[in-house]
């Protein structure tokens, strides 16, 4: 008998033993999986968020040479904006009602588990219906619903092991990103800033669905940060936290990005609005709040800083340090110490009239005459426009020429506040709101290549017509990739702009690219489907450009 229980309690620490194996094994995976390019793991491909690739088989030589291999009609008529996961063979993309495991050699599906959505999910999710992409771990697909779900598949069925409810989307939450899974935790963001909502993060148990941890974005009485909100402010203050964010395992730190305040009219909740429009450093584990940094306190224009950016290793006055850098939709690009938050530089890298710089000593933006004309009741244009400088798609870093890649934008937008009125389930914003202006004679937007510490771009390729709301991604190769509004996959020269390669994927590209190798073979994957944001805003050149979503794989002949 005491053998017997000896031999249970042994066989139950070898199982123990050996399940903790397996998920340190994955979270190790996670870790590496800048440096391993025959997976995609996480969003960013890698935790850094530098959409780099260590890839050089597509590069500058041949890049011309390349060819569609398959494509995958994924039947749904939205704006497709997921980046695809590959692992072990299979690859995982995510629409706003489906999840789709595919061969990425050949573009067989494998399975597909469709989501069933309330029929007035709808008119609650801003903006555009849509979902980024998922997660992986441990055997499961982690993806977040229009409806505020949290879903947990098994990935090589599709079968659901569990779901949670993060929020309740009649409110105005929506949930559209990626997970991120960070320290063995599953963390999410949410939507609906424009709605009235209150903002936050979550931490769920990743083999349970078990809530483990909120963060509130708004900082209410009695909490740090609750003083800078009037009254009861903060309950409806908006900072959405609406993309994912990035990790770094090293300190321990992740650096999640707010967005807008509520109501857009900031007169209507005087103070600093902590923490809308900022960068949050976070424990994984816990949700304990490390630091923050605030771009724009008080935020008149929309300027979401939910596209955290990246994490590099930057030569900073000719010391290396390790930063944050961000090209927020503000016009500013910014980098900061990453361990602690110092602003390091913040340099405009698109024409901006609201701010005339950023004070360095305090982190401070120093409000233009423009600015304080429009909080005294003026009527203004603005730039950059509500869509910003750069717009949520991320931009992508090579570390051989020392530059970031992103789709910039050069709009602008006349703006002017009204008295603001909540309703639920209805846009708060407190502005008369009357779109963007696209100045004549110019490019509305440019492929830029940009340096961190100056904002200056070494080179610009306009795109005519529509800009691009397309990600980028850069290789060793020494290429870019993106896509653009009308469809065209594109490869172009990380040194000069110069095109290397076009190919029309019949509706607009408004996603993440990402690259990756099997058998000694490259390959490279983009979703095609216009929509999103643009979409809403509306354009009439787009009247040429079908909607309809699809997966492309391309490599070399």
């Amino acid at each position: 008998m005491a053998s017997d229980l000896t031999f249970s309690k042994w066989l139950l620490a070898a199982v123990a033993a050996f399940t903790c194996t397996v998920q340190a094994q994955s979270l190790d995976a996670l870790k590496a999986d800048a440096a391993t390019p025959g997976d995609v793991l996480t969003y960013g491909m890698g935790y850094n968020n530098q959409r780099y690739s260590p890839l050089k088989q597509i590069n500058a030589k041949n890049a011309s040479k390349l060819q569609p291999l398959w494509a995958y009609s994924l039947n749904n008529p939205q704006g497709q904006e997921s980046q695809p996961i590959v692992h072990d063979g299979v690859m995982y993309v995510t629409t706003f009602n489906a999840t789709i495991a595919l061969d990425p050699l050949s573009g067989k599906q494998i399975w597909k588990q469709d989501i069933e959505l309330p029929q007035d999910v709808f008119k609650y999710a801003c903006c555009g219906i849509l979902n980024r992409g998922a997660a992986i771990y441990d055997g499961k697909i982690y993806r977040t619903t229009l409806d505020s779900q949290v879903v947990a598949l098994d990935a090589k069925t599709g079968k659901q092991v569990w779901k949670s409810k993060a929020a309740d989307y009649k409110d105005g939450h929506a949930m559209t990103s990626a997970p991120l899974i960070a320290g063995g935790v599953v963390i999410t963001g949410i939507a609906g800033g424009e709605y009235g909502t209150r903002g936050f993060i979550d931490g769920w148990d990743p083999a349970t669905g078990k809530h483990l941890w909120k963060f509130f974005t708004t900082a209410a009485p009695g909490e740090k940060g609750g003083d800078t909100w009037p009254a009861d402010t903060h309950a409806k203050g908006g900072a959405p936290t609406w993309l994912t964010g990035a990790y770094d395992p090293e300190l321990d730190l992740v650096y999640w990005g707010t967005g807008n305040g509520g109501p857009w009219n900031a007169e209507a909740r005087k103070g600093d609005n902590l923490y809308i429009n900022s960068v949050l450093a976070l424990r994984p584990k816990t949700g304990e709040l490390v630091w923050h940094y605030q771009f724009s306190p008080n935020d008149l224009y929309d300027y979401d800083a939910t596209e955290v950016g990246m994490l590099l290793d930057l030569k900073v006055d000719g010391k290396k340090r390790k930063v944050l850098a961000q090209a927020n939709r503000n016009g500013f690009f910014y980098v900061l110490d990453r361990a602690n938050g110092k602003l390091l530089a913040a340099n405009p890298y698109v024409k901006v009239n609201w701010a005339d710089r950023i004070d360095i000593a305090s982190g401070r933006p120093v409000e233009s005459e423009v600015t304080k004309r429009i909080r005294a009741g003026g009527d203004e244009m603005v730039w950059p426009s509500v869509v910003g400088g750069k717009n949520w798609t991320p931009m992508s870093w090579n570390p051989a020429t020392g530059l970031a890649y992103a789709n910039t934008l050069n709009m602008a937008w006349p703006y002017q506040l009204v008295k603001p009125e909540y309703k639920k389930g209805e846009w708060y914003l407190g502005v008369n709101f009357r779109g963007v202006v696209m100045p004549k004679g110019e490019p509305h937007g440019y492929l830029s290549a940009i340096d961190p510490l100056t904002g200056k771009s070494k080179w610009q390729m306009p795109w005519p017509g529509q800009p691009s709301m397309a990600g980028t991604l850069s290789t060793a190769g020494g290429l870019v990739l993106t896509g653009a509004a009308t469809g065209e996959f594109m490869v172009v020269d990380a040194a000069n702009g110069k095109k290397h390669y076009e190919f029309n994927t019949g509706s607009g590209i408004i996603g993440l690219p990402v690259t990756w190798e099997h058998k000694g073979r490259q390959y490279v994957t983009v979703l095609s489907g216009a929509g999103g944001v643009w979409g809403i805003l509306g354009d009439e050149r787009m009247a040429q450009t079908p909607a309809g979503g699809s997966v492309w794989t391309f490599g070399l002949k």
